[in-house]
């Protein structure tokens, strides 16, 4: 982008339902993702199409989107269904479709934006080229990629570029995973992951020893990338987005109003601004610590680096609170500053590593009374995993989304002039016939006149100014000013709909060359329509999807980058000198059926294959 242009920068929200969503948007996001009722890469948190529409005309009051998630494969019984619901969608007013299937490119479809899913596998610059030319208006990056990665990408390509900034991390390459199908026919790639990721393993050399026993071994802490803000904006990055359409009101609620916060604060050092319209008003400071999280980490934004798992748990953890300094029958004692709460819960890992917990009954300054003391030791670590106090207020905290409007007021034989202006520049002027008489208290009735236009209660809007160019101040009822003020506040709402003119997009087919002409099962092609539009791209040898029914023992059934080589300090390439312990390959991983998964470790690559 040239010096001095303005950069358009984007928020985006998740959403469980439409609830979620207008909270989202009133907390300050520029735009939210929702899932319909079908072919939503989330199984059980569809929306209907009524609901999603009320979320659009929300939405679109502060020129705010919305995205939805038909980002599974499809079958070829399902391709219509979807046509169908996409046009029903389009018809609703949604700004894009988030998709994976190829399929869909090959149907009619209406002109509504289509934005590539991370399940597509965004990771090369030649892939989010190849994406930009046949069609899409955005690519959804890979999360493993680096912020040179990202460089590269952007000087390639020209398509919008959407990357996650905070939230629950697949450990493998998006929409690359089949280890769910595997094991008992659950496809993530259809919506049912059944998260083996989040189990217990063994890890075990090639002789049988284990390594390290019952740990969650391939189970990531939350991603956190609010201090790279700044640099993805340079990198090319203008959608910032927040995983997590299975969390609740209170997480969205502090999660979107601190990445709003860290946003506008970059923008305003840097030549960029928000795509939205409106000003967010929230009366508590957002703290990612104290909602959701399993401990945070940059993953591979910055390289490679230790600590990107959660070993001993794959549950939240929340805040460190500090250690314990004296224990009693039914009460301890802890070395901390941080205040604790009644009703907190709390957490701690026992002597076995295991991840337990409780509830604080009663606070007593540093002595806390817990709901039973079981495990809790000098020494010990807390946590806290649930702050009542903070959590409560949060839910029930009245946030606006508000849009400034000015006021301007003029008198002249018997006729108010009022003119409404807003944020956006955008102006409603009206002429309304009031009483002629002077008002007797000339700054009374000033006054009344101001405080009764910054009324503007339930609306969308807050004034900003109220100006009134009057010689002499006539007196008018409260009443009438209230009505004046309504129907100039409707006026300026109309007009304001009316700018909401979304653009069209149509896809134009043609035969630009795939970034290869072979595609095994990782191409995730299921139905016929996948299989024509990689054929007229170029793909000459094409194997169908593992959900049709492809036999995976011995196949690869997920690539990451996690290296548990280099987690576990026993990478003799990059860790030369921190190795603990020499290990004889091939290493297994076992579940705790006392299933044998085996690893493959491609050090040029980088990465650490997962086979079934």
């Amino acid at each position: 982008m040239p010096v001095g242009i303005n950069k358009l920068i984007e928020l985006l929200a998740p959403a469980k339902n439409t609830q979620c969503g207008i909270r989202a948007i009133n907390c300050g996001a520029d735009a939210v993702y929702i899932a319909a009722e079908q072919f939503g890469a989330r199984k059980g948190v569809g929306n209907p199409v009524d609901d999603i529409a009320r979320l659009v005309v929300y939405a679109h009051r502060y020129r705010a989107k919305v995205y939805v998630t038909i980002n599974t494969i499809l079958t070829d019984s399902e391709l219509e269904a979807a046509r169908s619901l996409i046009f029903t969608l389009y018809d609703i007013g949604v700004d894009a479709i988030i998709v994976q299937d190829m399929g869909l490119l090959e149907i009619d479809l209406p002109p509504i934006a289509l934005f590539a899913s991370t399940q597509a596998h965004n990771n090369l610059p030649e892939k989010v080229k190849f994406l930009e030319d046949v069609g899409f208006q955005r690519a959804i990056l890979a999360r493993e990629l680096s912020l040179d990665e990202i460089q590269k990408i952007r000087n390639s390509t020209s398509i919008e570029l959407e990357c996650f900034v905070h939230g629950a991390l697949c450990v493998s390459f998006s929409g690359q995973c089949y280890m769910s199908y595997a094991i008992g026919g659950r496809s993530g790639n259809r919506g049912e992951c059944a998260q083996p990721c989040r189990k217990k393993y063994s890890l075990l050399d090639n002789q049988g020893k284990a390594i390290v026993s019952d740990k969650y071994l391939i189970s990531l802490r939350e991603l956190n990338l609010s201090d790279n803000i700044a640099e993805l904006i340079n990198a090319g990055i203008t959608s910032f987005k927040i995983e997590g359409r299975l969390r609740d009101e209170a997480y969205i609620t502090n999660i979107v109003s601190f990445y709003r916060q860290k946003i506008d604060t970059v923008c305003s050092e840097q030549k960029c601004s928000r795509t939205s319209v409106g000003r967010s008003i929230i009366d508590f400071n957002p703290d990612p610590a104290k909602t959701f999280n399993r401990g945070f980490t940059t993953y591979f934004l910055n390289g490679r680096h230790d600590e990107i798992t959660s070993p001993d748990t794959p549950k939240s953890i929340g805040e460190p609170i500090g250690t314990v300094s004296i224990t009693t029958k039914n009460s301890f004692v802890i070395d901390s500053d941080i205040q604790l709460h009644n009703g907190d819960g709390i957490c701690f890992f026992n002597e076995k590593r295991e991840l337990t917990g409780t509830k604080i009954n009663r606070v007593e300054g540093n002595t806390l009374y817990p709901a039973n003391m079981n495990g809790i030791l000098k020494e010990l670590m807390i946590y806290r995993n649930y702050d009542h106090q903070f959590v409560s207020h949060i839910v029930k905290a009245d946030v606006k989304r508000a849009i400034d409007v000015a006021f301007a007021l003029g008198y002249e034989n018997g006729v108010l002039s009022v003119s409404a202006q807003d944020e956006e520049g955008i102006k409603i002027e009206e002429k309304y016939p009031v009483s002629g008489d002077l008002a007797r208290n000339q700054q009374s009735a000033l006054d009344t006149v101001r405080k009764q236009f910054a009324k503007l209660g339930d609306t969308e809007f807050i004034c900003r100014n109220v100006d009134i160019a009057m010689h002499k101040i006539v007196f008018i009822p409260v009443g009438q000013l209230n009505e004046i003020r309504r129907s100039i506040i409707e006026k300026l709402r109309i007009e304001r709909e009316k700018r909401n003119v979304r653009q069209e997009y149509f896809i134009s087919k043609n035969n630009i060359p795939y970034i290869s002409n072979v595609l095994s099962f990782e191409g995730n092609v299921l139905n016929r329509k996948a299989e024509s539009f990689y054929k007229r791209h170029g793909v000459e040898k094409i194997e169908q999807a593992a959900e049709s029914g492809v036999d995976l023992h011995d196949r690869k059934v997920m690539t990451t980058k996690l290296c548990l080589k280099y987690e576990l300090g026993l990478c003799r390439r990059y860790k030369a000198d921190k190795i603990t312990r020499s290990v004889k390959e091939p290493l297994y991983l076992v579940d705790e059926t006392g299933k044998h998964y085996k690893l493959h470790f491609d050090c040029d690559a980088c990465v650490m294959e997962i086979f079934f």
